[in-house]
């Protein structure tokens, strides 16, 4: 293959992918940022509640059920748990937090954010259909790259004279904070 051959493979390829790299990205940031930020979902209504709570050894999946139901939620349970003397309860639609000790706590109710809840999705989806787009997709990513460092001819920024030093600094840095921080 030529230098002609690789530049039209990085473009096409760039051009297909556009929409699913820049969604991937902005996804990417908003999931970094989930714990101090719900992207996915917007508050309509929080509403304060008081209430009595058994031993935290009888609260099991049959009694989060119950329990919502009693609270008037009408909606699909997702899971429950109990940490740090806090039940929460999560539901599609609804998010229920209690403080064991005193009872008190809130349901938030929200709405998914449009578009970026869906496109917050395409990082949980887990359809034999888009695994294998996916791999796909990490395919032309590394062709991408590797087509990259060959496009530019010879001379002060090519690859050999200066696009290696940049991917080695690439490479190094994430095995460094893996190392550090991992």
């Amino acid at each position: 293959m030529n230098k002609k051959t690789f530049r039209n493979l990085h473009r096409d390829l760039g051009y297909f992918y556009i929409g699913l790299i820049v969604s991937f990205a902005l996804s990417g940031l908003m999931m970094n940022h989930r714990d101090s930020w719900h992207p996915e979902k917007y508050t309509t209504e929080t509403k304060t509640i008081e209430v009595q709570l058994p031993a935290e050894s009888e609260i099991n999946e049959k009694f989060a059920e119950d329990f919502g139901k009693k609270l008037g939620i009408d909606d699909k349970m997702r899971r429950h748990t109990v940490k740090k003397g806090t039940f929460k309860i999560s539901y599609e639609n609804h998010d229920v937090e209690i403080d064991m000790k005193t009872g008190k706590g809130e349901i938030v109710s929200f709405m998914k954010t449009p578009i970026i809840s869906q496109s917050m999705k395409l990082h949980k989806n887990d359809s034999n259909f888009w695994i294998y787009y996916s791999d796909i997709f990490a395919l032309s990513l590394i062709t991408i790259a590797l087509t990259g460092t060959i496009m530019i001819k010879g001379g002060k920024f090519s690859f050999k004279q200066r696009g290696w030093k940049l991917a080695v600094a690439g490479v190094i840095f994430p095995l460094l904070f893996l190392i550090f921080f991992g």
